[in-house]
């Protein structure tokens, strides 16, 4: 019996050897270039926004996938986002910001 109690004894000293010299984790770590979020571009000035507006740009939040148009008091003030026409934002997956009483918004009259 005692040579039992040894036995297993043993065998469990032996495998938590083995474990303690295994990796933590079997996944490869990732680089750090996949996980790390690219830095959001710099805010536009007010000349952009006033040639953005010239131009009848749309201001889309890259993050949310909303676009806002001119009228939008948030219109070139979000954190990520960029200036593209409306048809490339909605070729991008964005959708129209909805107004103030939860309607879409619409777009301003073209002058």
């Amino acid at each position: 019996m005692k040579i039992l109690h040894a036995l297993a004894l043993s065998t469990i000293l032996s495998a938590s050897l083995v474990l303690a010299q295994a990796p933590a984790s079997s996944k490869p770590a990732a680089p750090a270039a996949k996980t790390a979020k690219a830095a959001p571009a710099p805010a536009p000035s007010a000349a952009d926004i006033a040639s953005a507006k010239a131009k009848g740009l749309v201001w889309v939040n890259l993050n949310t996938k909303v676009y806002h148009f001119s009228t939008d008091s948030t219109y070139g003030t979000t954190k990520n986002g960029k200036f593209m026409t409306e048809a490339d934002a909605k070729a991008a997956g964005a959708r129209a910001a909805k107004a103030p009483g939860g309607k879409s918004a619409k777009t301003p009259p073209s002058k």
